[in-house]
């Protein structure tokens, strides 16, 4: 009987480290070291003016060690006049230390570019990602598009009009999923000040340069996101894209509101420990990222 006994606790201990050794194989969440490479150009050639050079450029944010990861190409906010990739730095270190690759890309400006210019660029930063992330360790199967803002928007076109990237060879079929944070499903602002819109900031527009115009039940998995506290009427437009999403059949289409949160703190406190719009995104990706 004592023997038996000896046996069961020796039995149990070699279970225990052998859990303990396995857990300590495999990084967990915030445990990967991250390694930075800014700068690479993805759009290159001699056709390309001063401005181009400049501004169509991406930082990538890789976790040590990778291999396969799930990659999130990032686009900053800015309301189409301003912002920079650098915006993204604490939001992509927090990816990146998690295991996930992400690629904050920067675009040209209004009004020294005009639309569709930044959505092209937007499509051509994707589509680079897509087509040289594996050297990096990341799985282009599990490319997942999303931006704050202007960047929201961005997200939002490029998922839902599939002429944008398909100029650049890439169905968006392909994309793992979309995550649009305080975007505008209607037409932008800056674009409808381009048209000439009377009061651009009042007026409501829902043409070929607006997410819900193209919203189709085909389109990749998709999660909107807000704070309780965002700008009057971004709660509301975004609502009503994923009422049509639904609307036509949208399989995974869904829409997250954090009390507390404003349309800067929505992302400005993703780096803080268990962020709940981090942990959310985190979820989403993980649920569809390529197995």
């Amino acid at each position: 009987m004592l023997d038996s006994a000896r046996f069961v606790l020796v039995l149990m201990s070699c279970c225990l480290c052998a859990g303990a050794a396995f857990a300590q194989s495999e990084p967990k969440k915030d445990d990967f070291q991250v390694e930075v490479i800014k700068n690479l150009a993805y759009r290159s050639g001699p056709g390309l003016d001063a401005y181009e050079r400049e501004r169509c450029l991406l930082d990538l944010y890789l976790p040590k060690p990778r291999k396969d990861c799930p990659v999130i190409v990032w686009f900053h906010g800015g309301g189409m006049k301003g912002g920079a990739k650098a915006d993204a730095a604490a939001l992509a270190k927090r990816f990146a230390s998690a295991g996930i690759i992400v690629a904050t890309g920067e675009y040209r400006l209004y009004p020294k570019a005009k639309y569709p210019d930044f959505i092209d660029d937007a499509a051509a930063c994707t589509a680079w990602v897509m087509k040289h992330i594996s050297d990096y360790g990341g799985d282009p199967k599990s490319t997942f598009i999303a931006g704050h803002s202007a960047g929201g928007y961005l997200t939002g076109i490029l998922g839902m009009d599939p002429k944008y990237l398909r100029k650049y060879g890439i169905d968006t079929a392909r994309l793992a999923g979309m995550i649009p944070v305080s975007g505008q499903a209607f037409t932008h602002y800056v674009i409808r000040e381009q048209h000439g819109v009377a009061d651009p900031n009042l007026s409501t527009v829902c043409d070929d340069a607006a997410p819900c115009y193209h919203v189709r039940k085909d389109s990749p998995p998709i999660l909107i996101i807000m704070g309780d506290h965002d700008w009057p009427c971004r709660a509301e437009e975004n609502r009503y894209f994923l009422a049509m999403l639904r609307l036509a059949g949208h399989p995974d289409a869904d829409f997250k509101q954090f009390a507390g949160r404003d349309h800067g703190s929505i992302i400005g406190r993703i780096a803080e420990p268990n962020d709940p719009v981090f942990e959310t995104m985190l979820e989403f990706v993980h649920k569809r990222q390529a197995k």
